[in-house]
């Protein structure tokens, strides 16, 4: 008996002690090396792209770098790093440090090396709606320093503190643009409702709502406020049993599944509780060691103010741009079993896969958050092939236009739409213009091109 004991005891000694042998050698938690390890324990479970994942450099290099140094590039075009997790889970959330206003950039001519912001629309609430801003405002100085292609960058730094901007607006009855007086914007933390307009028209006695819808996001923090204002939104359009409806997703470039699904659920006809909207593919790894993972099916919800059955011809009328990305792309793939969905706009990005953010919640000094690309999403006919994007039935480019207000029945997209549903051409004329977009500041927000389950499990 004490024999027994005595080796029993032995073995335990020797199972610890090979265990510490195997473990990494303790480092400081606020290290590199304590941030990378924890990186590559998640990226060695999850990534997608598991049997193809990077060669990790050395474990002391910067975080950005080691976790670049794991993905499998080119395939890969959307796996993220963020210094601040907190920040990322803020601004997925549409919390940002923030003045208030988009715009696009364009090279003011082939022949110039200037560059110019062409406001895309401005923020309810912000400081930007408080001054003499609108959309197609032409913006040329920031804090007196005209854009160019040298110098954009660095400007584009200064927007996110107090700051001028020095523009111009085209003038409808002169036919040209006028120098406004200067105004100072001073950024805050601003909390943006994705849920920007929405309105009916009637044409021929033909009832066409518009909704503009800039990103998924169930409300800030816990509170699902943004949904419940869409299911609001579509139960007055039920009401007022419209015929036809538009959703303008052109600078929506993604956001979280559970609000994509919420949108979704308005939309499709006849669906319910038990109708598929989308299937979730993970690595084989987590396939074949969790027996939750193997079948993943995301299901409609029942929603009284679904209003599919009533539009005609039973189609949707969705506006997009090179932008409309990840969860609008999602609800697209995901409606086409169950409705004609019409594409007007621009090629879509191409993102089928998704993320979960994760931290460290093991390490408080590890401030990093990551986005992985950790899924593959399909529609209920297991239908996934759009990573070239969705090519739109009828191809316009918001650049070829200058902007008009969204709403104006004039402004080339909504235009474009309405005339396809009520077969009526405007008779009025508009200027062409040839430019070319280099960029905006919807491209540097967190939840450009994303969509986020807020869990694996």
């Amino acid at each position: 008996m004490k024999l027994a004991k005595s080796l029993l005891l032995l073995s335990l000694v020797v199972i610890a002690f090979s265990c510490k042998e195997d473990e990494p050698p303790a480092v400081s938690p606020d290290s590199n090396q304590a941030v990378n390890r924890w990186i590559l324990n998640v990226m060695d479970e999850v990534y997608l792209w598991l049997d193809d994942l990077g060669t990790p450099i050395a474990e002391n290099s910067d975080p950005e770098d080691y976790f670049e140094s794991l993905l499998f590039r080119p395939t890969d075009r959307f796996s993220v790093i963020y210094p601040d997790y907190q920040e990322l889970i803020n601004s997925l959330n549409g919390v940002t440090l923030d003045a208030g206003y988009e715009f696009i950039l364009y090279r003011e001519s082939q022949s110039s090396t200037n560059v110019i912001a062409e406001i895309s629309y401005i923020k309810k609430n912000s400081p930007a709606s408080n001054v003499d801003l609108r959309r197609g405002d032409v913006i040329t100085k920031i804090n007196g320093s005209q854009m160019t292609l040298e110098n954009y960058q660095e400007l584009l730094g200064k927007i996110d503190e107090s700051h001028t901007l020095t523009f111009r607006r085209y003038d409808e009855e002169s036919q040209g643009s006028v120098l406004m007086p200067e105004v100072t914007l001073t950024a805050v933390q601003l909390a943006e409702n994705p849920n920007f307009l929405d309105t009916i028209y009637t044409i021929n006695n033909e009832k066409i709502s518009y909704v503009v819808y800039h990103f998924f996001a169930p409300g800030p923090g816990q509170d699902p406020v943004y949904d419940l204002e869409m299911d609001e939104i579509f139960g007055r359009l039920k009401a007022e049993n419209i015929d036809h409806l538009i959703v303008d997703f052109r600078y929506n470039g993604g956001g979280f599944v559970s609000s994509a699904v919420n949108l979704a659920s308005l939309i499709a006809p006849g669906v319910g509780s038990t109708s598929v909207f989308s299937k979730t593919k993970y690595n084989t790894y987590l396939m074949d060691n969790f027996e939750q993972l193997r079948n993943v099916q995301t299901t409609f919800r029942a929603k009284a103010q679904n209003l599919g059955n009533t539009l005609k011809g039973n189609r949707v009328y969705i506006l997009t741009s090179a932008r409309t990305a990840s969860a609008s792309e999602l609800i697209i793939n995901g409606l086409r079993p169950y409705m004609d969905v019409y594409i007007i706009g621009d090629k879509t990005t191409g993102k089928n896969v998704g993320s979960v953010p994760f931290e460290d919640e093991e390490n408080a000094e590890n401030s990093y958050g990551i986005l992985p690309i950790i899924s593959q999403s399909f529609n209920s006919l297991d239908q996934s092939d759009y990573t070239t994007g969705f090519t739109p039935n009828i191809t316009v480019k918001e650049s070829q236009e200058r902007l008009r207000p969204l709403g104006d029945v004039n402004e080339l997209l909504l235009r474009t739409a309405l005339i396809k549903i009520t077969g009526i051409p405007t008779g009025a004329r508009f200027q062409q213009l040839d430019r070319q977009d280099i960029g905006s500041t919807l491209d540097r927000k967190n939840r450009a091109e994303t969509m986020i389950e807020k869990s694996i499990w």
